[in-house]
């Protein structure tokens, strides 16, 4: 008997749910630190945090898709669980991955948006300097 389109079939029913799940999670708590990433700007953080949950769905869900097919038929239930261990811990390794550049890419923008606000000068003013005197008087 072959469990390859067994195998098909638990795959999407781990990887799926897995990813709606990931997504609602980053979207739900990243909505705070977008709203501080953009200042406060509601309107937009809201807007940024959907086109990023559209783009982690097409991302991932694609990448799910791309992965499903196995390479050898599945014959036994050993067969079964090491081939979907293998490509649910892929799948979540490219969650994680992913999860990990939109926060740094956020957290630069947010640290330059932030250098950007408080323009702090490299050296603290002295007072105030003349013209240059000429070394020797003339």
């Amino acid at each position: 008997m072959d469990w390859t389109v067994g195998t098909y079939v638990v795959y999407l029913l781990i990887t799926l749910p897995l990813t709606i799940w990931v997504a609602s999670t980053l979207s739900r708590n990243g909505q705070v630190f977008l709203e501080d990433v953009f200042h406060g700007n509601d309107a937009l953080a809201h807007a940024v945090n959907r086109l990023l949950v559209v783009g982690f769905y097409l991302l991932n869900v694609g990448f799910v898709m791309l992965f499903l097919r196995v390479s050898e038929p599945v014959y036994d239930l050993r067969g079964l669980f090491e081939t979907l261990s293998l490509k649910v811990g892929v799948v979540m390794l490219v969650l994680g991955v992913v999860h990990f550049v939109n926060v740094y890419v956020f957290n630069a923008i947010r640290r330059r948006t932030r250098l950007e606000q408080n323009p702090v000068a490299p050296v603290a003013p002295q007072g105030f300097v003349g013209p240059a005197q000429p070394a020797y008087p003339q």
